[in-house]
């Protein structure tokens, strides 16, 4: 049975078709996020912090990290990436006791955040393309870590996906070259957005399988991918998850915490009660008005894909006795003792992290 073996000082993670479904918080990323970006460029890493603690409460396996942030002041990475890099595995190592993936497509922060990282991290990533095969197989081998397999190559992203299982078939070859096992490359088949190639779920379902049964490696994604430009993302990121891991997928890199609701969204919600005659009194706890209101909680918490990855481990046989499951649904204690907001707060958190 493959087993994909990642570890951090004090704890391992098992990538494997016989373990729960290994979820790596995607959310140390600053692509697409301009505040992070900023904050980062500036020295700031306070939500780094933020983040990384919030997503290790909210159940994730490992978290990924990715220093990927083009400074104004300087926009080449491969001179500014690598001392982020360090930087950052560094703190959030110091924060968190999961074990993290370094994700860069600078080879030189990839090293970098290597010999920063304590235990095994998982690398990402390595692609086809044969300059960067050449590249970071011989990191991997170095540092003796396990690598994500990115299924594109010099020609592109193909959207035949048998195509793309031979670019995977291509680099498990390769780094058979460098004395790299099979167990420990992470294949990422490449989910597509669905609104934009219809089949593409049944394709990586498909893909996902042959993986699996043909040349015996675990498999990761970005789960997000999926859904982009669709509405009600998280309605097709819910579903997709468990079809997913049924087909035999074995890790995801997915936010696993659910947002909070701001300042702005409950003022909004206010204005609304006050239009439909419902009067809230001024000095309500905001954690019980968004509760009340379904809107959700102020502070982070699992998120619904949390919540969908930790049902299909339960519905594929990897949730021993349904312990992590009921752990997660376990009532809320009797609010009587700090308030309806902060007991729910405090068991939901408490669900999350036992999950992880």
């Amino acid at each position: 049975m493959t087993r994909t073996i990642v570890e951090s000082k004090s704890r391992t993670a098992i990538i494997g078709f016989d373990q729960p479904f290994c979820v790596i918080g995607e959310r140390i990323n600053p692509t697409g996020r301009k505040k992070l970006a900023a904050e980062l460029e500036a020295g700031d890493f306070s939500t780094v912090e933020t983040d990384a603690r919030a997503q290790v409460a909210a159940g994730a396996t490992m978290l990924d990290v990715n220093a990927g942030v083009v400074y104004a002041s300087n926009p080449d990475p491969t001179q500014t990436e690598p001392a982020l890099m360090t930087r950052m595995i560094e703190l959030v190592q110091g924060l968190v006791d999961v074990p993290l993936c370094i994700d860069s497509s600078v080879p030189a922060a990839l090293e970098a955040g290597l010999a920063a990282c304590e235990g095994r991290p998982l690398l990402n990533s390595v692609t086809g393309e044969d300059e960067r095969l050449e590249m970071v197989l011989p990191l991997v081998r170095k540092y003796n870590v396990p690598v994500v397999a990115i299924a594109n190559d010099d020609s592109g992203i193909s959207e035949d996906p048998d195509v793309r299982f031979d670019v995977a078939r291509k680099i498990v070859e390769r780094a058979a070259d460098h004395g790299i096992p099979a167990h420990d490359i992470v294949v990422d088949p490449l989910v597509m957005p669905v609104g934009a190639v219809p089949s593409a779920g049944v394709q990586v379902f498909a893909l996902v399988r042959r993986l699996r049964e043909e040349l015996g490696v675990n498999t990761t994604c970005g789960a997000s991918n999926v859904s982009f430009g669709l509405p009600n993302r998280h309605g097709v990121n819910n579903a997709f998850l468990p079809m997913a891991i049924a087909a035999g997928m074995t890790s995801a890199i997915m936010n696993p915490v659910a947002l909070p609701v701001g300042p702005k969204k409950l003022a909004a919600k206010r204005a609304e009660l006050a239009a439909a005659g419902i009067i809230v009194p001024e000095d309500i706890d905001p954690e019980v008005l968004a509760t009340l209101t379904g809107m959700g909680s102020t502070r982070p918490r699992a998120g619904a894909e949390m919540e969908a990855v930790l049902a299909a481990n339960l519905l594929t046989g990897n949730d021993e006795n349904g312990s992590a499951w009921i752990r997660f649904n376990k009532p809320a204690p009797n609010p009587a003792a700090g308030g309806a907001g902060e007991s729910r707060r405090r068991s939901r958190r408490a669900r999350a992290g036992s999950a992880a």
